[in-house]
């Protein structure tokens, strides 16, 4: 699914707009749609922990989230070999409205913000599992490689 960039991925500023892939129900990969660079594979944060945060009244109206139904927050993975050495940046979250196809980054205060880190290790979430079969549901979700859709 395509979605319009109205407020910047950092340090891709470049980038229009993004292909959504939805791996699995923890883990989605985005594309730039103009080519291959960037690419990221998301993780769904509610999977892991609890997570709350405000969205600025700017991105909201960026957005046009006052009136969406369909929301998606995820936030940029990134990958290492072994899997558990991957970290999570809990500081600048995705926000995808699904009504009118448009996503921002929100990038948070860390001061305001102090439980959240950019690159949250992924073994904190992998350790102590609600139970054993939950961990290795997100250690095998994360090496899959997405599957072609068509948007």
């Amino acid at each position: 699914m395509l979605f319009e960039i109205k407020s910047p991925i950092l340090g891709f500023e470049h980038v229009k707009a993004m292909r959504l892939e939805r791996i699995d129900d923890i883990f989605l990969r985005i594309t730039n749609t103009e080519g291959s660079v960037p690419s990221f594979t998301l993780i769904n944060p509610f999977a892991l922990r609890e997570y709350e945060f405000e969205i600025p009244t700017a991105l909201e109206l960026l957005l046009d989230l006052k009136n969406c139904k369909n929301i998606l927050v995820a936030n940029i993975m990134v990958l290492q070999k072994p899997l558990e050495d991957s970290t999570i940046n809990f500081l600048a979250p995705l926000v995808f409205n699904f009504d009118n196809k448009t996503m921002a980054q929100v990038v948070l205060d860390s001061l305001e913000y102090p439980q959240y880190s950019i690159a949250e290790p992924f073994k904190n979430f992998c350790e102590a599992p609600k139970d054993e079969s939950q961990n290795e549901s997100l250690k095998e979700s994360a090496s899959e490689s997405p599957k072609p859709q068509d948007s």
